[in-house]
């Protein structure tokens, strides 16, 4: 029923990515420095840095450098990082497995978190248990994400000891223990977007007439809040779920950095600090087609919850 419109959206990205590249490329070349002088350092002579300028193609025109890297991109090659001297296809399959890991894991916790207390604000609404988890979850919402993922490393991971303070793991259970502070960090920023719009969402459902009625035919409070409040309250949270996934792949580039997780977030981080534009260039495409396809998805599960969504 939704391919055509599935194959739309994708068609859509096609342009956007046309866009990005030609903005990324512009960018990486307007940060200050250059990667032959970051990679040989000071002390190397003006003959050996025209030879790596020549040979890594920055001696050419910008225009020229511009239509070998479109060239490239359109053949699926993103080209080899200047710095580690590997593929930038190879770094980035390597290392979005784990970013990915850490973004479901952050989206899981936030989601555990919001729903319940929305529903409890909301129930309990203008009361003081309303008012706590509101300022609670107001201050958490306040506060940068770097401050929160240095505040959980220092208290739970190193006074506590509870979990470890960087790392991936090696096995699944290894990920989830590794994984769990600066998914927290995430999970917590984005319960606290979740939890403010959902249960103004439930309040809304809970005056409805047709909760009303059910309250009127003698259904349970627990009956009416699954079956009735909280499928029509999510179908609003869906869309700002999928907006903040969005947020949570950008999010990991300074969790990652905090607690030394070994994805892209990291990768993009060392890379615009080595000036290594090919790794640069060749991430922000991925984030760019990762976020395109958050969003169709978000739309094709909005449309799911709520049959009078029109997908055009």
């Amino acid at each position: 029923m939704h391919s055509s419109y599935v194959i739309r959206r994708l068609l859509q990205i096609i342009p956007l990515f046309l866009a990005v590249m030609v903005l990324v490329f512009l960018l990486v070349h307007l940060i200050p420095g250059d990667p032959v002088s970051t990679l040989l350092g000071d002390r190397a002579t003006p003959d050996i840095v025209a030879r790596a300028n020549r040979e890594l193609g920055l001696d050419k025109p910008l225009i020229v450098q511009f239509g070998l890297f479109v060239n490239q991109v359109l053949h699926g090659n993103l080209g080899e990082s200047i710095n580690l001297k590997v593929p930038v296809l190879r770094l980035i399959a390597d290392r979005l497995p784990i970013t990915l890991f850490l973004t479901v894991y952050a989206a899981l916790l936030g989601v555990l978190m919001a729903v319940p207390l929305a529903v409890l604000a909301a129930v309990r609404r203008n009361t003081w248990v309303d008012a706590v988890i509101r300022a609670v979850f107001q201050v958490g919402l306040s506060l940068p994400v770097f401050y929160v993922a240095l505040q959980l490393l220092t208290l739970l991971g190193a006074r506590l000891g509870w979990f470890p303070i960087g790392g991936y793991g090696e096995t699944f259970g290894d990920h989830l223990y590794h994984l769990f502070l600066p998914a927290l960090t995430l999970g917590l920023n984005l319960a606290a977007v979740l939890v403010r719009t959902l249960r103004s969402a439930v309040i809304e459902v809970l005056t409805a007439e047709y909760v009303e009625f059910a309250r009127a035919k003698g259904m349970s409070a627990r009956v009416i809040l699954s079956r009735h409040v909280l499928r029509n309250a999510l179908i609003s949270t869906v869309t700002l779920l999928g907006l903040n996934i969005g947020a949570l792949i950008g999010g990991a580039v300074i969790t990652e950095t905090v607690f030394a997780i070994p994805g892209v977030g990291r990768l993009m981080v060392d890379a615009i600090f080595g000036r290594d534009y090919p790794v640069i260039q060749g991430l922000t495409l991925t984030f760019a087609v990762l976020v395109s396809l958050v969003f169709l998805v978000t739309d094709l599960v909005h449309a799911r919850l709520d049959p009078r969504a029109e997908l055009t």
